[in-house]
């Protein structure tokens, strides 16, 4: 369970000695004021109660621990939000994201690891709130891949630092410096320098007011890709299903109700169930996972490329 900023309230209608710009100002601070003496009663926890907690969360699936657990750190989720106050007017949109991210960190954390929630939290909460701005800060994305992501957060910086220090800033010495392309620079500073232009503008040497929008491409999956798509994922968990019937029944259970199940069972329940430690089902399902991964190798054409080991 996630505390979202409130809801903002309403203003009473515009007079003319109020700008509209002001309403909106005077009705952020508001929200953003309201939400922060909300903050005051969720103080956060103690190391030992915050690896209590985990630890029901991880091995119960307890719901009010997890609850706790996240509501114990939106004060973590102001504190970076704020860090990126300038790149957003409205920072109850960035607390939304990082609450997001650390409803995410939550869910994943493992209290195994010594290492403190809001450590392993932080990355979490910063990932959704960089996504954020990647998406909206400009009306088209400019950060689609790993190296646009690079370049878009520090490109300026790295050429104020060259210029700084004397240097007639190239893109080859941009690459270089951020490990990307030369190609990628000049993309990003062509996309950065460019401001963004309407899809219902009108297109230049046209007749009857067609409009920039009209001459692109429809968006999403044609018909032959989406029937692909169907029959890889037919022939694949026909492939899982023909791998489980070759297992010893417990086996055979982990796949079905671990790695196939919509709402796959917990490691807890399932070492209730057999009769043995949490840890012994996870060492398990990771021999059945590896073996099923070199089923699938040997019997599934093109298995590299629709799924690449880890890089």
């Amino acid at each position: 369970m996630t505390s979202n900023p409130p809801q903002e309230r309403e203003i009473p209608a515009r007079t003319a000695a109020v700008p509209a710009r002001a309403e909106r100002a005077v009705e952020r601070s508001d929200g953003l004021t309201r939400y922060f003496a909300e903050l005051r009663e969720h103080a956060p926890l103690a190391r030992e109660e915050e690896h209590r907690l985990a630890v029901r969360l991880v091995e119960e699936g307890d719901v009010d621990a997890a609850r706790r657990l996240v509501l114990a750190n939106l004060r973590l989720v102001v504190k970076i939000a704020m860090e990126y106050r300038r790149a957003w007017t409205n920072v109850l949109d960035l607390i939304q994201e990082g609450n997001v991210g650390l409803l995410q960190a939550v869910r994943r954390f493992d209290p195994y690891q010594g290492v403190k929630l809001s450590s392993y939290a932080a990355y979490w909460i910063r990932a959704y709130i960089l996504k954020y701005l990647l998406d909206n800060i400009r009306l088209v994305r400019l950060g689609t891949t790993r190296a646009q992501r690079k370049l878009f957060f520090r490109l300026n910086k790295e050429k104020r630092a060259l210029e700084a220090q004397g240097f007639e800033v190239e893109p080859r010495m941009i690459a270089e410096r951020l490990d990307v392309s030369e190609d990628d620079v000049r993309d990003m500073e062509q996309r950065l320098g460019e401001s963004d232009l309407s899809l219902d503008a009108p297109a230049p040497h046209t007749e009857g007011g067609a409009a920039l929008g009209d001459f692109l491409p429809g968006g999403g999956e044609s018909a032959e890709e989406r029937v692909a798509d169907g029959e890889l994922r037919r022939v694949f968990l026909e492939k899982v299903h023909d791998f489980a019937r070759g297992l010893e029944p417990r086996d055979r259970q982990i796949v079905e109700q671990r790695i196939l199940a919509e709402e796959p069972r917990t490691l807890h329940e399932m070492g209730t169930e057999f009769g043995v430690s949490r840890e012994r089902v996870r060492q398990l399902e990771a021999r059945v996972v590896a073996r099923l991964r070199e089923y699938l190798r040997e019997n599934l054409v093109d298995f590299e490329y629709y799924a690449p080991g880890k890089e």
